[in-house]
């Protein structure tokens, strides 16, 4: 049984316009929270202690988490390293406290709340700010990388207003997951950035799907002149692809839903992120990449009659 009917005929682009205010709008409110509020960085990025302990017995990671949150590292980031057995702890530096002090205090609490015996140290590293702040950059020259080469590749294998028109749905799918982040105050971290470049592949892949379509019926519709036309044919290719579109969504959401609840504390943030990435990506492909190529439609590409008067000339 089919879900989406072969010859379903929705009007995208008449809501374009529509889609485009919402979109601008949720792109200032994002843009804002970002600026003002600002993203609640994990140690990654602004330095830290990690600590590696071993227990001579699984424990939960909640009840670890219960037993420093008096010490004020409730948000420290917790996972299993190797075995159920082996935690890694990281957690943020206090003003004027050295990590040496950090590390006894862990060590302490866990102690005192899990016994004495049942928990030793590993190791103790620190991670200074300097290298919190080359990681934040590192992270925003890799996405800024990724959307270069993506409007690069796009222009080659398509056309300029194309690669614009999917650098902008890119932009701004980044731009708005980043914003949920500032939002709720969830912790950004390195696997988040991970996440952001999983949800740049993955729009453009849905993307592309789009485009190629829109450039197949442009190619069996060449003597369509009018701007209409191309409207008509734009939205003729969206409803083609529409069906495997919202399904390979659909699939990818539950496996990353699968993963959110079920995968553990380690990726929660992670598969939060491509939750929302995924969502908002498959309507950027729909709402934002395409109308905004067909707003672009002979500003970067010569006329007919332009092509005409070049091959014409000696």
């Amino acid at each position: 049984m089919q879900l989406i009917r072969p010859d379903i005929n929705i009007n995208f682009l008449e809501m374009r316009k529509k889609a485009l205010t919402f979109s601008a709008v949720v792109l200032l409110l994002s843009l804002g929270l970002i600026i003002f509020k600002g993203l609640n960085l994990g140690i990654d990025f602004t330095g830290g202690t990690l600590v590696e302990v071993r227990f001579h017995k699984q424990v939960e990671i909640a009840d670890i988490r219960q037993s420093i949150e008096p010490l004020g590292y409730g948000k420290a980031v917790i996972q299993e390293f190797g075995s159920p057995t082996d935690i890694l702890i990281r957690v943020q530096n206090q003003a004027d406290v050295e990590s040496s002090v950090i590390s006894t205090g862990v060590l302490d609490a866990l102690g005192n709340h899990f016994g004495p015996d049942q928990v030793e140290m590993r190791r103790v590293e620190f991670v200074g700010p300097q290298v919190g702040e080359e990681l934040k950059t590192a992270g925003f020259m890799a996405v800024l990388y990724t959307l270069i080469g993506i409007l690069v590749y796009v222009m080659f294998r398509f056309k300029l207003r194309f690669a614009l028109g999917a650098d902008a749905a890119l932009m701004h799918d980044i731009i708005i997951v980043v914003g949920v982040f500032s939002l709720f105050d969830i912790e950004f971290s390195l696997s988040v950035v991970a996440a952001l470049l999983t949800v740049l592949g993955y729009s453009l892949n849905d993307t592309i799907v789009v485009f190629d379509r829109i450039r197949e019926n442009f190619d069996a519709n060449k003597k369509k002149k009018h701007p209409e036309d191309e409207v008509i044919v734009c939205n003729q290719s969206i409803n083609q692809t529409l069906a495997r579109t919202l399904m390979t969504s659909l699939t990818t959401l539950l496996v990353v839903f699968s993963l959110y609840f079920f995968g553990g504390e380690v990726i929660h943030d992670f598969a939060f992120a491509l939750i929302v990435g995924i969502a908002v990506g498959t309507y950027s492909s729909i709402f934002i990449a395409t109308p905004i190529m067909l707003s672009l439609e002979g500003k970067f590409e010569m006329s007919d009659e332009e092509l005409k008067e070049l091959e014409e000339r000696p």
